[in-house]
C-alpha cells in the first residue's frame, strides 16, 4: 500500500500556482492511474484503487499548505502504513523551474507543508518528490501564491508528468531506481 500525497491549497484562486503543483501531480496520477480523487476523507480529497496489486491512496490535503500534516497524519494513522510508503509531492524554490528531485528523506528545506508533515508524523523519513518552482524574484509568498509565468509552463507541464512517472516507478521499482532515474530531469533529457 502507498499513500500519494501532492501538497498544494484548495479553493479555485490557487488553482495553477507554484504552491499547488503538488496538486497537479496527483491530477496527472489519478489519470493515469484511472483513480477518481472525489471522495472527501482524512480532511483531503481523495482517491484509492489498486495499481500491479498495491492499494495506492491518492490525496489532495484540503487543511491548505501550513497545516497539511493535519490530513496526512490522519491517513497514515488509519491504515497504519510504515512510513517509507507515503510520497509527498511538493514544490521547491530552490531548484531550477521543472527539475525534478526524489529523496528517501530529509528535512523540510523550509517549506512550511513539509514543517507540518514532519512535526506530526514525528520523522523526516518519508520519500518526497520536489518540483522546481525557481527562486523568487520578488517576496517568497507573492512566487509561490503566483501562477506560472508563460515562459515556464511547458517546463512545468513536462515535470508534472515526468513526476507522475517518477512516482509510478518508485511503485513498480523502488525509490533507489527512481533516483537514479529522474533526479534532474529537466526539458530535454
Amino acid at each position: 500500500m502507498f499513500i500519494i500525497a501532492g501538497l498544494g491549497n484548495p479553493g479555485i484562486e490557487y488553482e495553477q500556482t507554484r504552491h499547488n503543483i503538488g496538486f497537479m501531480v496527483i491530477d496527472e496520477l489519478a489519470k493515469k492511474l484511472g483513480i477518481n480523487v472525489t471522495k472527501l476523507k482524512f480532511k483531503s480529497l481523495m482517491g484509492e484503487d489498486y495499481f500491479k496489486g498495491e492499494k495506492i491512496i491518492l490525496l489532495k490535503p484540503q487543511t491548505f499548505m501550513n497545516s497539511s500534516g493535519e490530513a496526512l497524519y490522519e491517513a497514515v494513522n488509519f491504515y497504519k502504513i510504515p512510513l517509507e510508503n507515503v510520497i509527498v509531492i511538493y514544490d521547491d524554490k530552490d531548484l531550477d523551474v521543472g527539475k525534478i528531485r526524489i529523496r528517501k528523506k530529509g528535512s523540510s528545506g523550509g517549506h512550511n507543508g513539509m514543517n507540518s508533515i514532519i512535526y506530526l508524523l514525528n520523522s523526516e523519513e518519508f520519500p518526497r518528490v520536489r518540483i522546481g518552482i525557481g527562486k523568487p524574484q520578488k517576496d517568497l509568498v507573492s512566487h509561490v501564491l503566483g501562477k506560472f509565468e508563460e515562459s515556464e509552463k511547458k517546463l512545468i507541464d513536462e515535470a508534472v508528468i515526468k513526476a507522475a512517472d517518477a512516482v509510478i516507478d518508485i511503485i513498480e521499482n523502488g525509490i533507489e531506481h527512481a533516483m537514479s532515474k529522474f533526479n534532474g530531469l529537466q526539458k530535454g533529457n
